[in-house]
């Protein structure tokens, strides 16, 4: 068991471009909690930009943890997820007040409720990593088409390799793909999480401003300078929301119009399935953020739910 285990978390989920971050910020400057990032992007260091990571005035007036845990290009599973930032909760002091924040389910659930497995083993992910370096998701397609029909026809985003090497690799341990979604079914009498959502016309005019300032301050810059890095890319960080999409304007397959509206696309495709992921297989009290609304006022709604629930714990 790890050593923090029932550590008390307080949890604010949602959407992409809902307004998590602010949130929390605001809760964490007021109640000098720390934050604890569950977004499987932010995880990797220099890629600060796409990913909307804190910026360092916000991290030097609160502690996240949770961020810049591995370089780009290296494979980064929630498992080691999970290890990193028990290592770095472990190292607060025990009655310091953590935030969780973000929007990938998988990362909360590892948090709140643990992993059925170790992880998957190096040789097996290896293994589907050069498949996707020789063949691209095609060869992946294929071989998931070839062991797991059914899983492939299942995957909500059929196309991301990510998603396709994880399939695969819970093949190779001999499990079911489907796994985790059935872990969470049957965990319905699990922790009452807060959770931001907002009108899509609203949310796609927050994801479009957010991609317009992501370029303004310098996207195109911070990708060619990962790309200048001889260690290269994973596949993960390469195919990232808005990465793949800068990618391909500095390889000239792309331009910059085009890029930004496939990026906003893809960003409103992810929101969609993150909001129906949250809302199927975890226990979310919503709050609908109006237009304008304080960043003060939301703060104080999420902590209302987190008073009446109270916190989840660490796993």
């Amino acid at each position: 068991m790890s050593a923090v285990a029932g550590r008390p978390l307080q949890v604010l989920v949602g959407p992409t471009a809902s307004g998590k971050s602010a949130v929390a910020q605001v809760i964490a400057e007021q109640d000098g909690a720390a934050v604890l990032s569950a977004d499987s992007m932010l995880i990797y260091r220099g890629m600060d930009i796409g990913t909307a990571k804190p910026d360092r005035q916000a991290r030097a007036r609160v502690d996240y943890l949770g961020v810049d845990l591995a370089d780009p290009c290296e494979s980064f599973s929630v498992w080691a997820y999970r290890e990193a930032v028990a290592m770095q909760l472990a190292a607060l002091a025990p009655d310091r007040d953590v935030l969780v924040a973000g929007g990938s389910g998988l990362y909360v659930k590892a948090l709140t409720m643990g992993l059925a497995a170790a992880g998957p083993a190096p040789a097996s992910r290896a293994r589907w990593e050069a498949v996707f370096a020789a063949l691209g998701v095609d060869g992946l397609q294929q071989a998931l088409q070839q062991r797991d029909a059914e899983a492939l026809a299942g995957l909500r985003d059929p196309r991301n390799p990510r998603r396709l090497i994880r399939a695969l690799e819970r093949l190779d341990e001999g499990g079911e793909t489907t796994r985790h979604a059935s872990t969470w079914r049957e965990a319905a009498t699990g922790p009452v999480l807060a959770g931001l959502w907002m009108d899509p016309a609203l949310l796609n005019t927050r994801i479009e401003q957010r991609l317009e300032t992501m370029y303004a301050d310098g996207l195109l810059e911070e990708v060619a300078g990962l790309l200048a890095d001889p260690r290269g890319l994973s596949p993960t960080a390469r195919q990232a929301i808005g990465y793949a999409e800068a990618i391909a304007v500095i390889e000239g397959r792309s331009s910059h119009a085009e890029a930004m509206a496939l990026t906003a696309a893809r960003t409103r495709r992810l929101a969609k399935r993150q909001r129906t992921w949250f809302r199927h297989q975890a226990r979310v009290e919503w709050i609908e953020v109006q237009p304008d609304e304080p960043v003060a006022s939301l703060a104080e709604r999420v902590r209302e739910i987190w008073r009446t629930h109270g916190s989840a714990s660490m796993a």
